[in-house]
Protein backbone atom coordinates (compact mmCIF):
# COMPACT_ATOMS: atom_id res chain seq x y z
CA UNK A 1 0.00 0.00 0.00
CA UNK A 2 3.00 2.15 0.93
CA UNK A 3 4.43 1.94 -2.60
CA UNK A 4 0.99 2.49 -4.16
CA UNK A 5 0.85 5.92 -2.22
CA UNK A 6 4.17 6.84 -3.17
CA UNK A 7 3.99 6.78 -6.61
CA UNK A 8 0.62 8.05 -6.87
CA UNK A 9 1.79 10.86 -4.73
CA UNK A 10 5.37 11.46 -6.94
CA UNK A 11 3.21 11.42 -10.09
CA UNK A 12 0.76 14.17 -8.56
CA UNK A 13 3.93 16.43 -7.95
CA UNK A 14 5.08 15.52 -11.15
CA UNK A 15 1.44 16.94 -12.71
CA UNK A 16 1.57 20.13 -10.67
CA UNK A 17 4.75 21.10 -11.11
CA UNK A 18 4.39 20.30 -15.16
CA UNK A 19 1.76 22.34 -15.23
CA UNK A 20 3.45 25.15 -13.29
CA UNK A 21 6.33 25.16 -15.80
CA UNK A 22 3.94 25.14 -19.10
CA UNK A 23 2.35 28.35 -17.55
CA UNK A 24 5.15 30.47 -17.43
CA UNK A 25 4.88 30.21 -21.60
CA UNK A 26 2.08 32.10 -23.59
CA UNK A 27 1.73 30.42 -26.75
CA UNK A 28 1.81 33.18 -28.85
CA UNK A 29 5.42 33.41 -28.09
CA UNK A 30 6.96 31.97 -31.03
CA UNK A 31 10.74 30.55 -31.62
CA UNK A 32 12.36 29.57 -34.94
CA UNK A 33 14.02 26.03 -35.24
CA UNK A 34 16.39 24.87 -38.14
CA UNK A 35 16.56 21.73 -39.12
CA UNK A 36 20.00 20.14 -39.29
CA UNK A 37 18.85 16.91 -40.80
CA UNK A 38 20.12 15.33 -44.16
CA UNK A 39 17.91 16.43 -46.86
CA UNK A 40 16.07 18.91 -44.89
CA UNK A 41 19.48 21.19 -43.76
CA UNK A 42 18.23 24.70 -42.74
CA UNK A 43 14.56 24.04 -43.18
CA UNK A 44 13.11 26.51 -40.86
CA UNK A 45 10.18 25.53 -38.27
CA UNK A 46 8.25 28.03 -36.24
CA UNK A 47 7.53 26.64 -33.36
CA UNK A 48 5.67 27.99 -29.42
CA UNK A 49 8.22 28.62 -26.94
CA UNK A 50 8.10 26.50 -23.98
CA UNK A 51 5.15 24.03 -25.45
CA UNK A 52 6.50 22.79 -28.41
CA UNK A 53 9.15 19.63 -28.32
CA UNK A 54 11.29 17.95 -31.04
CA UNK A 55 8.75 15.60 -31.10
CA UNK A 56 6.55 18.00 -31.99
CA UNK A 57 8.43 19.33 -34.95
CA UNK A 58 9.01 15.69 -36.12
CA UNK A 59 5.11 15.84 -36.85
CA UNK A 60 5.77 18.72 -39.29
CA UNK A 61 7.97 16.27 -41.17
CA UNK A 62 7.03 12.82 -42.54
CA UNK A 63 5.88 9.37 -40.18
CA UNK A 64 8.88 8.44 -40.86
CA UNK A 65 10.36 11.15 -38.26
CA UNK A 66 7.57 10.31 -35.58
CA UNK A 67 8.08 6.95 -35.46
CA UNK A 68 11.89 6.54 -35.55
CA UNK A 69 13.72 9.17 -33.63
CA UNK A 70 14.92 8.39 -30.74
CA UNK A 71 16.75 11.47 -29.22
CA UNK A 72 17.26 14.83 -30.52
CA UNK A 73 20.26 17.29 -30.70
CA UNK A 74 19.19 20.77 -29.55
CA UNK A 75 22.21 23.17 -30.58
CA UNK A 76 24.70 20.31 -30.72
CA UNK A 77 23.35 19.21 -27.43
CA UNK A 78 21.36 16.06 -26.44
CA UNK A 79 17.91 16.35 -25.74
CA UNK A 80 15.08 14.61 -24.92
CA UNK A 81 12.12 14.25 -27.79
CA UNK A 82 9.40 15.46 -25.67
CA UNK A 83 11.55 18.05 -23.58
CA UNK A 84 9.93 21.40 -24.57
CA UNK A 85 12.21 23.69 -26.56
CA UNK A 86 12.85 27.48 -24.92
CA UNK A 87 14.73 29.74 -27.65
CA UNK A 88 15.23 29.79 -31.21
CA UNK A 89 17.80 26.67 -31.90
CA UNK A 90 18.86 24.21 -34.55
CA UNK A 91 17.58 20.88 -34.22
CA UNK A 92 18.67 17.23 -35.33
CA UNK A 93 16.09 14.68 -34.74
CA UNK A 94 18.62 11.38 -34.47
CA UNK A 95 17.48 7.12 -34.85
CA UNK A 96 19.65 3.75 -34.40
CA UNK A 97 19.98 3.60 -37.89
CA UNK A 98 22.36 7.06 -37.74
CA UNK A 99 25.95 6.34 -39.09
CA UNK A 100 26.85 7.48 -35.20
CA UNK A 101 24.32 6.02 -33.07
CA UNK A 102 26.40 6.50 -29.64
CA UNK A 103 24.15 9.34 -27.96
CA UNK A 104 20.86 6.66 -28.82
CA UNK A 105 22.49 3.53 -27.99
CA UNK A 106 23.13 5.07 -24.46
CA UNK A 107 19.87 7.07 -24.10
CA UNK A 108 18.21 3.69 -25.02
CA UNK A 109 20.44 1.24 -22.20
CA UNK A 110 19.30 3.80 -19.93
CA UNK A 111 15.59 3.76 -20.91
CA UNK A 112 16.00 -0.32 -20.64
CA UNK A 113 16.95 0.02 -17.36
CA UNK A 114 14.57 2.73 -16.31
CA UNK A 115 11.74 0.12 -17.17
CA UNK A 116 13.13 -2.53 -15.95
CA UNK A 117 13.08 -0.82 -12.48
CA UNK A 118 9.76 -0.11 -13.57
CA UNK A 119 8.49 -3.89 -13.55
CA UNK A 120 10.63 -4.35 -10.50
CA UNK A 121 8.44 -1.75 -8.82
CA UNK A 122 4.94 -2.95 -10.10
CA UNK A 123 5.64 -6.57 -9.41
CA UNK A 124 6.67 -6.14 -5.39
CA UNK A 125 4.91 -2.96 -4.49
CA UNK A 126 1.16 -4.98 -3.67
CA UNK A 127 3.07 -7.10 -1.11
CA UNK A 128 7.15 -6.07 -0.32
CA UNK A 129 9.05 -3.08 -0.38
CA UNK A 130 11.05 -1.63 -3.02
CA UNK A 131 13.88 0.53 -2.86
CA UNK A 132 15.43 1.40 -6.34
CA UNK A 133 18.76 2.33 -6.04
CA UNK A 134 21.44 3.64 -8.59
CA UNK A 135 21.42 3.23 -11.76
CA UNK A 136 24.49 2.02 -12.82
CA UNK A 137 25.64 3.76 -16.08
CA UNK A 138 27.14 0.35 -18.20
CA UNK A 139 28.24 0.46 -21.73
CA UNK A 140 26.07 -0.96 -24.15
CA UNK A 141 29.21 -3.16 -25.25
CA UNK A 142 28.96 -4.68 -20.85
CA UNK A 143 26.51 -6.80 -22.64
CA UNK A 144 23.66 -6.15 -20.17
CA UNK A 145 21.63 -2.74 -19.17
CA UNK A 146 21.67 -3.17 -15.42
CA UNK A 147 19.16 -1.74 -12.37
CA UNK A 148 20.36 -1.89 -8.59
CA UNK A 149 17.69 -2.75 -5.93
CA UNK A 150 17.05 -3.56 -2.60
CA UNK A 151 13.73 -5.84 -1.85
CA UNK A 152 11.95 -5.91 1.50
CA UNK A 153 14.06 -8.50 3.79
CA UNK A 154 11.79 -11.03 3.89
CA UNK A 155 12.90 -11.84 0.32
CA UNK A 156 16.35 -12.12 1.23
CA UNK A 157 16.90 -15.39 0.88
CA UNK A 158 14.32 -15.66 -2.38
CA UNK A 159 16.31 -16.73 -5.63
CA UNK A 160 14.47 -15.57 -8.73
CA UNK A 161 13.68 -18.85 -11.05
CA UNK A 162 13.13 -18.95 -15.02
CA UNK A 163 9.43 -18.61 -14.60
CA UNK A 164 9.83 -15.39 -12.22
CA UNK A 165 12.16 -14.13 -14.63
CA UNK A 166 9.51 -14.41 -17.80
CA UNK A 167 6.71 -12.94 -15.85
CA UNK A 168 9.34 -9.61 -15.14
CA UNK A 169 9.89 -10.03 -18.80
CA UNK A 170 5.78 -10.25 -19.36
CA UNK A 171 5.37 -6.86 -17.56
CA UNK A 172 7.94 -5.05 -18.93
CA UNK A 173 6.50 -6.28 -22.44
CA UNK A 174 2.77 -5.14 -21.74
CA UNK A 175 4.67 -1.72 -21.01
CA UNK A 176 6.51 -1.58 -24.03
CA UNK A 177 2.98 -2.55 -25.88
CA UNK A 178 1.40 0.64 -24.44
CA UNK A 179 3.85 2.46 -26.05
CA UNK A 180 4.60 5.04 -23.44
CA UNK A 181 6.56 8.47 -23.71
CA UNK A 182 8.87 9.17 -21.19
CA UNK A 183 7.83 12.39 -20.19
CA UNK A 184 11.41 15.36 -19.08
CA UNK A 185 10.87 17.35 -16.57
CA UNK A 186 13.80 19.75 -15.32
CA UNK A 187 13.17 20.57 -11.54
CA UNK A 188 14.61 22.21 -8.63
CA UNK A 189 15.87 20.08 -5.88
CA UNK A 190 12.75 20.84 -3.26
CA UNK A 191 9.99 19.64 -6.10
CA UNK A 192 12.21 16.10 -6.64
CA UNK A 193 12.76 15.62 -2.86
CA UNK A 194 8.82 15.99 -2.72
CA UNK A 195 8.32 13.31 -5.52
CA UNK A 196 10.83 11.07 -3.75
CA UNK A 197 9.36 11.41 -0.44
CA UNK A 198 9.12 8.21 0.26
CA UNK A 199 12.76 6.87 -0.41
CA UNK A 200 16.36 8.21 0.99
CA UNK A 201 18.02 6.83 -1.20
CA UNK A 202 16.52 8.69 -3.81
CA UNK A 203 16.37 11.68 -2.00
CA UNK A 204 20.06 11.39 -1.28
CA UNK A 205 20.38 11.02 -5.12
CA UNK A 206 18.75 13.95 -6.12
CA UNK A 207 21.17 16.02 -3.49
CA UNK A 208 23.83 14.76 -5.05
CA UNK A 209 22.88 15.20 -8.80
CA UNK A 210 21.75 18.76 -8.01
CA UNK A 211 25.15 19.46 -6.49
CA UNK A 212 26.94 18.09 -9.81
CA UNK A 213 24.44 20.49 -11.91
CA UNK A 214 25.56 23.20 -13.54
CA UNK A 215 21.93 24.76 -12.93
CA UNK A 216 21.45 23.07 -9.57
CA UNK A 217 18.68 21.25 -10.69
CA UNK A 218 17.52 17.45 -11.57
CA UNK A 219 16.25 15.58 -14.48
CA UNK A 220 12.89 13.93 -13.57
CA UNK A 221 11.11 11.36 -16.34
CA UNK A 222 7.76 10.23 -15.87
CA UNK A 223 6.53 6.80 -17.14
CA UNK A 224 2.76 5.78 -16.78
CA UNK A 225 2.37 6.44 -13.00
CA UNK A 226 6.76 5.89 -12.58
CA UNK A 227 8.22 8.79 -11.56
CA UNK A 228 12.08 8.08 -11.72
CA UNK A 229 15.41 10.71 -11.97
CA UNK A 230 17.87 9.49 -14.62
CA UNK A 231 21.35 10.49 -15.17
CA UNK A 232 21.18 11.40 -18.34
CA UNK A 233 18.82 11.58 -21.87
CA UNK A 234 16.12 9.04 -22.23
CA UNK A 235 14.75 7.77 -25.47
CA UNK A 236 10.90 9.40 -26.66
CA UNK A 237 9.16 5.86 -25.85
CA UNK A 238 8.47 2.86 -24.23
CA UNK A 239 7.56 1.28 -27.91
CA UNK A 240 11.03 2.00 -29.14
CA UNK A 241 12.11 -1.30 -27.08
CA UNK A 242 11.14 -4.80 -29.49
CA UNK A 243 12.81 -7.33 -28.22
CA UNK A 244 13.35 -7.41 -24.71
CA UNK A 245 13.71 -9.85 -22.08
CA UNK A 246 14.55 -9.76 -18.28
CA UNK A 247 18.23 -12.49 -17.89
CA UNK A 248 19.58 -12.72 -14.05
CA UNK A 249 18.79 -10.68 -10.81
CA UNK A 250 22.60 -11.25 -8.83
CA UNK A 251 23.02 -10.75 -5.51
CA UNK A 252 25.61 -8.23 -4.87
CA UNK A 253 25.89 -8.40 -0.98
CA UNK A 254 24.97 -6.61 1.99
CA UNK A 255 24.80 -2.53 1.44
CA UNK A 256 23.82 0.91 2.65
CA UNK A 257 20.24 0.20 2.13
CA UNK A 258 20.28 -3.75 2.86
CA UNK A 259 20.82 -6.64 0.47
CA UNK A 260 21.70 -5.30 -2.93
CA UNK A 261 20.87 -7.02 -5.98
CA UNK A 262 21.44 -6.00 -9.59
CA UNK A 263 18.65 -7.13 -12.29
CA UNK A 264 20.21 -7.34 -15.85
CA UNK A 265 18.40 -7.53 -19.42
CA UNK A 266 18.62 -7.36 -23.02
CA UNK A 267 16.91 -5.63 -25.69
CA UNK A 268 17.19 -4.44 -29.29
CA UNK A 269 15.16 -1.60 -30.58
CA UNK A 270 12.34 -2.23 -33.31
CA UNK A 271 14.74 -1.11 -35.88
CA UNK A 272 17.38 -3.53 -35.09
CA UNK A 273 15.72 -7.01 -34.62
CA UNK A 274 18.24 -10.62 -34.07
CA UNK A 275 17.79 -13.80 -35.56
CA UNK A 276 16.81 -15.95 -32.83
CA UNK A 277 20.26 -18.27 -32.53
CA UNK A 278 22.00 -14.41 -32.50
CA UNK A 279 19.39 -13.60 -29.67
CA UNK A 280 20.38 -17.15 -27.71
CA UNK A 281 23.78 -15.48 -27.66
CA UNK A 282 23.37 -12.14 -26.75
CA UNK A 283 21.11 -14.03 -23.93
CA UNK A 284 24.05 -15.78 -22.44
CA UNK A 285 26.06 -12.89 -22.16
CA UNK A 286 23.24 -11.15 -20.49
CA UNK A 287 23.08 -13.32 -17.62
CA UNK A 288 26.68 -12.90 -16.64
CA UNK A 289 27.03 -10.46 -13.69
CA UNK A 290 27.79 -7.14 -15.08
CA UNK A 291 30.81 -5.69 -12.72
CA UNK A 292 31.86 -2.72 -13.97
CA UNK A 293 30.22 0.76 -14.83
CA UNK A 294 30.90 4.11 -15.84
CA UNK A 295 29.53 7.47 -14.68
CA UNK A 296 27.40 9.04 -16.73
CA UNK A 297 28.67 12.33 -19.00
CA UNK A 298 25.38 13.69 -18.77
Amino acid sequence: VLGMYSLTQGCAVFSREQARQRALYPRTEKIEVTLQIPGLQGTLLVMNKGVSTPHSCARHLTEWYVTSSALALVDGNPWPLHQPLTQSCSLSLLTFKDTDPLLVNQAYWRSCAALLGQVLEDAFKEDFSVELIRVPEVLVTSGAFCCDVVLDPQLDAWNPSEESLRSLTRGAQQLIHRDLPWEPLEVVPPVALEVFSHSRCKQEEVEEKSAQSPKGTVMLYRCGDHVLLSGGPLVARTGLCSQYEVTAIHPLGEGEWGLHRRAQGLSLPFQLQAHHTVWRKLRSRAEKLVRKYYLSQF
